[in-house]
């Protein structure tokens, strides 16, 4: 039992690695999307702009979604997760100390589930807002250009 507990948390732990590869990455296309909308024409801009606030709203249904299954299994209260994210990050802080002192296998597999579970929930909250700041970014270059072209108006 010990042997097949150990396979599955290190499966967790490489889906969790995967997941950060993903996040890593999803930042980087953000990156890339606002470097080339810098450059590109004002109608293909409010294309992008559209698309993101499409794809936040998207991710915002799926995280709050996602939020109400982790509410179902986590040991922390869901309201105190969405309220306070520092009181949240000291709860889970305090939980792995407490997990260091126990002794106990049973306690131990399922503090390791918890912390899995806080780890798969944190990368999806840092997705999300990776998504958020790329349609923020993307709209503010498109208010510059829109007071770009109302500055030159003004000057001629």
């Amino acid at each position: 039992m010990a042997t097949f507990e150990t396979h599955r948390h290190k499966e967790a732990e490489m889906a969790l690695s995967d997941d950060l590869s993903r996040l890593s990455a999803r930042a980087k296309e953000a990156e890339d999307r606002v470097d080339k909308a810098k450059a590109e024409a004002r109608e293909r801009l409010e294309e992008d702009v559209e698309n993101a606030r499409r794809r936040t709203q998207e991710a915002a249904d799926r995280m709050r979604q996602r939020s109400q299954r982790a509410l179902q299994n986590a040991d922390a209260r869901g309201d105190e997760i969405q309220r306070s994210w520092n009181e949240h990050v000291q709860r889970a802080r305090a939980r792995i100390d407490a997990r260091e002192a126990q002794h106990d296998a049973k306690v131990a597999q399922h503090e390791a589930q918890a912390a899995a579970d806080y780890a798969e929930f944190a990368i999806d909250f840092a997705y999300n807002a990776i998504e958020e700041a790329e349609y923020a970014v993307l709209d503010a270059v498109l208010a510059g250009m829109d007071a770009e072209a109302a500055a030159k108006k003004v000057s001629t």
